[in-house]
């Protein structure tokens, strides 16, 4: 097996992710589930796939600190390799550690203005430049409309092809937009272009597609996890 092997067979090509953009419009993803599901594992998967498609991801870590956000990508990337023979393994982590870059923030001094401000620190050092940013624990329950438009125009000014977010959703809260977007995104679902909800079946755990605003994936579209290492599935 070689890294194109894990580009081309990725369970991620089911949702049309790696397609490119028709009218090269940046986009803003969401992973939303109840908390310990899954979310950050996730989104390292995604992240994984676009840096071995070859962009360069920024990882932002808000609450976590460098050493654990390194683990999960060490060891999602054993369990996708477990049992399988790769020809350029070492030659494959060398690329993964290039093209890849964790920022942390404490969950009180995190926003798009001080983001930016470090973000163009390394670009003017030349240290690193992003085609993608993970933000993963962005607290979404008291953030508004305006505040996340700024991440828009974060991306334009740029030249991100993708943010993708995670949200934390409650059992308790029945709040739910017309999309099927739980709380607390179901006042802002209509300013990101692919929604992804971890949902725990009875005898399953499924990653449902609830929104792909550019029409090429059926919402409803659904993936399976493995409950043991929340590797997504081939179906």
């Amino acid at each position: 097996m070689r890294k194109e092997d894990l580009v081309v067979n990725n369970p991620l090509r089911v949702l049309g992710m790696g397609m490119k953009p028709k009218d090269d419009q940046q986009r803003m993803g969401l992973i939303m589930a109840r908390a310990g599901l899954g979310k950050t594992a996730i989104l390292v998967q995604i992240a994984l796939d676009s840096i071995l498609r070859g962009n360069r991801v920024l990882h932002v870590s808000i609450g976590e600190g460098v050493d654990k956000t390194r683990a999960w990508y060490d060891d999602i990337l054993d369990l996708m390799v477990a049992g399988q023979k790769v020809d350029d393994l070492q030659e494959m982590v060398a690329e993964i550690m290039a093209k890849r870059m964790i920022m942390t923030f404490k969950e009180s001094s995190f926003g798009p203005a001080k983001l930016e401000e470090r973000l163009q620190d390394l670009i003017q050092q030349d240290i690193f430049r992003p085609d993608c940013m993970i933000i993963d624990g962005y607290d979404f329950a008291t953030t508004n409309h305006a505040q996340l438009e700024e991440f828009k125009s974060f991306m334009v000014r740029h030249g991100l092809k993708t943010i993708w977010f995670s949200a934390i959703s409650h059992r308790t809260d029945e709040r739910v937009s017309a999309a099927g977007v739980p709380a607390p995104c179901h006042e802002l679902d209509d300013l990101f272009e692919m929604i992804l909800m971890v949902v725990a079946e009875k005898d399953a755990i499924k990653l449902n597609l609830l929104k792909c605003s550019s029409g090429a994936i059926a919402p409803g579209t659904s993936l399976l996890l493995d409950p043991s290492t929340m590797l997504i599935k081939k179906g």
